[in-house]
């Protein structure tokens, strides 16, 4: 069995754990609706999944033990807790594959703790992913309900205020990454920056994807310059 993380998108960077953990809990899990009713007392009825967490307790081994058995591969321990701190601190999207089990899943690194133990320079870590939904919008236009919107601002609207400026894509960007940066640390103006790119998004990810489009935004490409609206 191997873990792997990856970088979605076209040349993402791959990370391997170079040990494997005991054991790796999934949690999967239903949220409820509870009613109280007279004459049945309390109903507690589905309301939709709450997403996938995966996690697992290991340790990233230092140089004096790593000729170990159970060391696959080497990597030093300040390495791989700086790449997985960084996927972190970015919310980049990752797919996590378990070889030899059915977890190959998109994912987000919610939770990641990293402490020196012992004396030889090994690093013990607690790690938690939870699944990655993606997000479609569609237009009116697509949903064909452009009739039945009410129209209730028929002026023109106002001038666009100045750009925020340009932003180069870099490897392990998403959209909700690049809105983090130029909205005060929130992520929720992604579609801003899309809406704004749409153009040259749908156009490289043609060009990558063989014609399937970017999915909303989802598939971004390093070098593509961005303009980033205020």
């Amino acid at each position: 069995m191997d873990i792997y993380l990856t970088e979605t998108g076209s040349g993402g960077r791959r990370f391997t754990f170079p040990s494997l953990p005991e054991r790796i809990r999934v949690k999967n899990s239903t949220n409820y609706q509870s009613f109280d009713i007279l004459s049945m007392g309390t109903i507690k009825i589905p309301k939709g999944m709450t997403p996938t967490t995966i996690s697992w307790e290991g340790v990233f081994f230092g140089e004096a033990k790593k000729r170990e058995s159970i060391v696959k591969t080497w990597v030093k321990p300040s390495e791989c807790e700086k790449t997985l701190q960084n996927w972190q601190d970015k919310g980049t999207v990752l797919r996590l594959m378990v070889t030899g089990t059915n977890i190959n899943i998109d994912v987000t690194i919610s939770s990641f703790t990293c402490e020196e133990v012992g004396g030889f320079g090994n690093k013990e870590y607690k790690i938690e992913f939870i699944r990655y939904k993606y997000l479609k919008i569609y237009t009116t236009d697509e949903l064909k309900i452009v009739k039945f919107v009410k129209k209730t601002n028929t002026r023109p609207a106002p001038a666009a205020p100045a750009n925020k400026g340009t932003y180069t894509i870099k490897s392990g960007d998403n959209l909700w990454s690049i809105a983090r940066k130029y909205y005060g640390g929130s992520g929720s103006n992604w579609k801003k920056i899309y809406d704004a790119n749409k153009s040259v998004i749908e156009s490289t990810a043609n060009r990558y994807r063989g014609g399937r489009g970017s999915d909303c935004g989802h598939w971004i490409y390093p070098g593509t310059v961005l303009t980033i609206p205020n």
